[in-house]
């Protein structure tokens, strides 16, 4: 890690790894455009909902780099450009009070935005909202601890955040928006449970439950390459039974990079240094096909007479 002064600004823009945000960017463009798509759109709701979500995202990731900490996993665990936190808290750039009230601070702002819209758009978004927020306050203290660490990390960063940017423009949900948001759900669960390969006997010491951990790294390759290919299937279904317009098939696009990341894990799941270059194929086929998804709605958008 490059120099940095304990306090400094670095390492404050270190804390929330901006370089993981472009995820929640992204699945917030997706469910505006598919609203869009349909006639609703409202630019600042765009930009609050964006707001809110970023500010969840940096609850998420702060909150996370906090418990690791304190719990010893990110004291033992081998870190990468991917996975292993931030870096800032082993490092003694900043405290862990430090950290616990910047995520804090982060998700009341965040409340008060959602209650915004709760109040502007409808009750509905509210229990989407409740299951959003424990999820980034409590991941580390129950669900990590559950093994259900893939299944809420693709659920919000998937169907909820989809399906919440959707409902902030047109004020209801759509049967339509959640199934749009299967794939990018799966493709985030996968980011999760790839990058748990590296930190696999660091979270066992730390007392995480995952599945990583209770398959073991050789089966559990498998279970990341059926992931990623059920997550192409559902585009391709989402297509042929016409739920999804035929343009969202660019998502495909990703395919080379996706088999790439799957190579590269069933071959070296069990070495961290070479594992490193899978785990960042998977990061550019992941954020690649959700863009192209949002994309194929924005083009779908401008060609309809």
């Amino acid at each position: 890690m490059d120099r940095v002064n304990p306090g400094s600004l670095k390492a404050w823009l270190m804390l929330p790894r901006f370089h993981f945000i472009p995820l929640t960017v992204i699945l917030v463009s997706l469910g505006t455009a598919i609203a869009a798509y349909e006639g609703y759109f409202h630019f600042g709701h765009f930009i609050l909902a964006m707001i809110g979500s970023i500010l969840v995202h940096m609850t998420v990731n702060v909150i996370n780099d906090y418990y690791d900490y304190v719990d010893g996993i990110d004291l033992n665990t081998q870190r990468t450009p991917f996975s292993g936190g931030s870096g800032v808290l082993p490092g003694g750039f900043l405290n862990p009070k430090q950290a616990f009230w910047f995520a804090t601070v982060c998700l009341w702002i965040a409340m008060v935005i959602g209650i915004y819209f709760v109040l502007t758009k409808g009750w509905l978004l509210f229990p989407l909202l409740l299951v959003a927020g424990f999820s980034a306050y409590f991941y580390n203290v129950y669900i990590a601890k559950w093994m259900m660490g893939e299944l809420f990390a693709g659920l919000n960063f998937g169907p909820l955040i989809v399906l919440g940017s959707y409902f902030v423009q047109t004020g209801r949900y759509s049967w339509e928006t959640l199934f749009a948001s299967i794939a990018p759900g799966l493709l985030t669960s996968n980011l999760l449970f790839l990058n748990e390969f590296p930190d696999r006997e660091a979270d066992l010491k730390g007392g995480r439950k995952h599945l990583v951990i209770a398959l073991g790294k050789e089966k559990a390759r498998y279970v990341f390459i059926l992931i990623l290919m059920a997550s192409y299937l559902f585009i391709v279904l989402g297509v042929v039974t016409k739920i999804m317009p035929f343009l969202t098939l660019i998502g495909l696009g990703t395919v080379l990079f996706g088999w790439k990341a799957m190579k590269g894990a069933f071959t070296y799941y069990n070495d961290t240094y070479r594992l490193i270059p899978a785990l960042g194929m998977n990061v550019i086929t992941i954020l690649g096909t959700q863009a192209l998804l949002t994309l194929g709605y924005v083009v779908a958008l401008w060609m309809k007479p």
